[in-house]
């Protein structure tokens, strides 16, 4: 059996750690409604991503997608850089 026609799971973050070698730590935030207040709160959650070029930096907006596992805790790869940081 093929797993060709599945998709990959994506989603964006920002960039909160790229101090390791090859790996980034992306910060992604959702939004949920809450099931009896109704209020809408922020849930986020800090993922490990695969970066073989190391070419993210901290603050950067990109697109992970997930992957077989790279290590014991790295199972997404970085597919793209929307939005680079400013630096100033």
């Amino acid at each position: 059996m093929s797993d060709e026609g599945k998709l990959a799971r994506s989603v964006s973050g920002r960039v909160v750690s790229n101090k390791m070698e090859k790996s980034v730590t992306v910060l992604v935030t959702r939004k949920i409604k809450h099931p009896i207040y109704g209020k809408y709160i922020n849930r986020s959650r800090k993922i490990m991503a695969h970066d073989p070029e190391n070419e993210c930096q901290e603050g950067d907006l990109v697109t992970i997608a997930e992957t077989k596992p790279r290590s014991k805790r790295k199972a997404w790869e970085l597919r793209s850089i929307d939005r680079k940081a400013v630096l100033i």
